[in-house]
């Protein structure tokens, strides 16, 4: 049986979707992370952020937490669409990520279990583009909200189109 070159182009984990292929309330699951003392301490490397918060269980206890608490934007990490499948969904109709916000609702220690999610909440065709809104929420191992926010992606339309 003959085969077919290899052909990197169709080496992708998942067929490219434009933006309108998507649909308001899809949801994209991103893997739950336990918030490890080594994921603290490669945070606090890679941020520079050196309060004692972030490190110093004593400090920690004194200041009314019961352990470490982890810095809003390692929160927020968790939310990073290429952990989950959306990067590999728009693949092709990609073009940037244009913004993000977020809001930190609960304090989030040492070995809580995170468990992000990302919902396609509004879609704004344009000309040749659109971009797409996804609801990010993260919950703990105790179902509780502790952060929401959006971000935005500009796709392309569909190339039948463009």
């Amino acid at each position: 049986m003959p085969q077919e070159p290899f052909s990197p182009e169709k080496h992708v984990k998942l067929q490219s979707l434009y933006f309108e292929d998507l649909e308001i309330g899809r949801q994209f699951y991103i893997a739950s992370r336990t918030m490890t003392s080594g994921l603290f301490a490669a945070f606090q490397t890679a941020s520079g952020d050196n309060h004692p918060i972030h490190y110093d269980a004593e400090y920690c206890r004194r200041h009314g937490h019961p352990d470490l608490l982890a810095h809003g934007f390692q929160i927020l990490i968790q939310s990073a669409a290429g952990a989950g499948d959306f990067p590999h969904v728009v693949g092709d109709s990609l073009i940037g990520f244009l913004e993000q916000s977020s809001r930190f609702l609960k304090p989030v220690y040492l070995n809580d279990t995170l468990y992000p999610m990302l919902t396609i909440a509004a879609l704004k065709p344009q000309r040749t583009t659109g971009v797409v809104t996804v609801a990010s929420t993260i919950h703990n191992q105790r179902s509780e909200l502790v952060m929401e926010g959006e971000q935005k992606y500009l796709l392309r339309k569909n190339r039948m189109e463009t």
